[in-house]
């Protein structure tokens, strides 16, 4: 595994410029060659940089009476990420579109980081896709006490729908075990299809170079998008379950007492309603 690792070009450039600024910060005392970022980190700004730029050229070309073919197709990936929104949430679910976009973009970006020379993928790193995860895990929770109430958001998990009171306390227990192994789920599982992924491709091209690689590559491009895409999804479904009020047994006080107000009431009364 060490003899297929190889440093980066842009990180050595980047350790270079920065490391001796960065490493004082750390505590640490900078010697020239030191690794002071790690390549996933200047991968992630990277990422960071192409998305800035790129937002700010499309910006400079928005058109409502003529748009382009870039403004076109950006605007098909936005109507497709809001329709996932409104499908599974409704239509305020269109206050998500920040977070799951970015993270569509952020994963998207980073698989394909892998496939260009010279280049890493920053989702090979569990460091990373823990990060995402966590963010995603911390994100949906906080949206379900913001909608919900921190009192009706707990009581959602030890009674939950159609479960009888006295299993509240082990339907609790599950449900902190539930949500808990997602952010293992969510990370492990993008970890581990784009790390396989980019060593398959390193030892292939380090026993046969050039075109034997070329369809692990493509089918890396293909996996690599389908799970940008399963990330975005998860966290949609996620915070769909998060937001979502039970208005149940809201109606059904309100059916108890206009029922109950009826039979108190005169005939006078009842007539007069």
């Amino acid at each position: 595994m060490e003899n297929l690792h190889h440093s980066l070009w842009i990180v050595e450039i980047v350790n270079a410029l920065l490391g001796p600024i960065v490493a004082p910060l750390l505590g640490r005392t900078y010697e020239p060659g030191m690794t002071v970022i790690p390549d996933y980190l200047v991968m992630c700004g990277l990422i960071v940089v192409v998305v800035t730029a790129f937002s700010l050229f499309v910006r400079s070309r928005l058109s409502v009476e003529n748009p382009g073919k870039l403004q076109i197709v950006v605007e098909d990936i936005v109507g497709f990420v809001v329709g996932m929104l409104k499908d599974n949430i409704g239509p305020e679910g269109v206050k998500y579109l920040p977070l799951v976009g970015t993270v569509f973009i952020f994963i998207f970006l980073g698989n394909m980081f892998g496939k260009v020379p010279g280049l890493m993928s920053p989702t090979a790193s569990l460091n990373v896709t823990l990060g995402c995860a966590i963010t995603v895990w911390v994100y949906y929770h906080l949206q379900g006490v913001k909608v919900q109430g921190l009192g009706h958001y707990l009581l959602h998990f030890l009674f939950p729908p159609g479960v009888p009171k006295v299993m509240g306390p082990l339907v609790g227990l599950i449900e902190v075990i539930s949500h808990t192994s997602r952010v293992l789920s969510l990370s492990l599982r993008l970890f581990g299809n784009v790390f396989g992924e980019e060593l398959v491709v390193l030892i292939l091209a380090s026993l046969i170079p050039f075109l034997v690689p070329l369809p692990m590559m493509l089918l890396g491009v293909i996996t690599g998008s389908l799970q940008a895409f399963i990330f975005a999804l998860l966290t949609v479904i996620y915070l769909a379950g998060a937001v979502h009020v039970d208005h149940g047994d809201a109606h059904g006080d309100e059916h108890d007492h206009a029922h109950g107000g009826a039979h108190g009431a005169t005939p006078a009364q009842a007539a007069t309603a």
